[in-house]
């Protein structure tokens, strides 16, 4: 399967993706979110990360069939990053490279 994917309509997609065993996991301030470091994982789970755009967010719809919510912890006013930054920061966490 490739690495990332992109698609006009993604939740027909993600429910394949869910089909094959696969977790889905938005990134994405929401009501009961995990804290980014709190989610723990098995090596062997088959995660399927979903990024929004940097305005608007993961779109309801996605969250409704996500089996989590993760959130990247902020401090201060501002609350989004990049989403180039916020892949490498949960890329780093979740493959956990020390």
């Amino acid at each position: 399967l490739p690495i990332w994917q992109h698609f006009e309509t993604i939740v027909p997609e993600l429910l394949k993706y869910k089909q094959m065993g696969y977790q889905i996991i938005s990134v994405e301030q929401a009501e009961g979110s995990v804290q980014l470091h709190d989610f723990k994982r098995k090596k062997e789970d088959k995660i399927c990360l979903v990024f929004g755009n940097e305005v608007f967010g993961v779109n309801e719809e996605i969250i409704a069939i996500s089996d989590y919510c993760l959130e990247i912890p902020q401090y201060g006013t501002k609350h989004s990053f990049n989403v180039s930054v916020s892949m490498g920061i949960v890329l780093w966490q979740l493959l956990g490279v020390k």
